[in-house]
């Protein structure tokens, strides 16, 4: 039952994803203090290369996800349940099923990054069925994810159809199966030499 409705919940989402007005330009929250890995670098970059606009919409996501930063637990208690182990250059992925389809307040993904036994947040995701036809935020850029079936562990397996699922894998149960997805990375809390919107960064350790 768990999994079907989290399944269900990841349809509907992505399905406000394809219809949802990308406009987020009345931001006028103050950006929250940074964390140890938000260097002053980072700052200095994302003031070079923004427009007013972004760093708008920037500071109004940030305050907004400051309470996430180094604590995971209280993320997970928000809703967000893990979809992906460690996944190289990115980190770890934890889905939030009732985020709304686009809101810079409560972004449908939360990447971490895990440093020794630390957890912190490095960036923001959303995903949608189709590229947006016009972009959420300014000067954004895409990625992509396969098709998969992921289970309760945060595994996945890429299939091009449900029907190809498995209903376990390795023991944990199925959780839910998505069609190939245009993805969308912010990394707001974790400087990327790459570029804020980059999907990847280097500076993530595989580990």
């Amino acid at each position: 039952m768990k999994a079907r409705l989290l399944a269900a919940a990841v349809t509907l989402l992505l399905v406000g994803g394809a219809t949802a007005a990308c406009g987020e330009k009345d931001a006028q929250e103050q950006p929250a203090s940074m964390p140890a890995h938000a260097t002053k670098t980072q700052s200095q970059t994302q003031s070079q290369q923004t427009t007013p606009e972004l760093a708008a919409a920037l500071a109004k996501a940030r305050a907004a996800t400051a309470k996430y930063v180094s604590d995971l637990p209280f993320a997970q208690q928000a809703g967000y349940q893990i979809i992906t182990p460690m996944m190289p250059g990115m980190g770890y992925h934890y889905l939030n099923p009732k985020a709304p389809a686009f809101d810079l307040t409560a972004p449908a993904i939360l990447v971490y990054v895990k440093n020794d036994n630390r957890w912190e947040l490095g960036a923001l995701e959303w995903v949608w069925p189709e590229q947006p036809t016009g972009p959420p935020l300014p000067g954004a850029t895409y990625g992509e994810f396969a098709a998969a079936c992921h289970y309760q562990d945060g595994t996945f397996v890429p299939a091009d159809a449900e029907a190809d699922c498995a209903r376990t894998n390795g023991g944990e149960a199925f959780g839910f199966w998505h069609p190939k997805l245009v993805t969308m990375h912010v990394w707001l809390w974790f400087h990327n030499p790459d570029g804020l919107f980059h999907p990847t960064n280097p500076l993530v350790q595989t580990a």
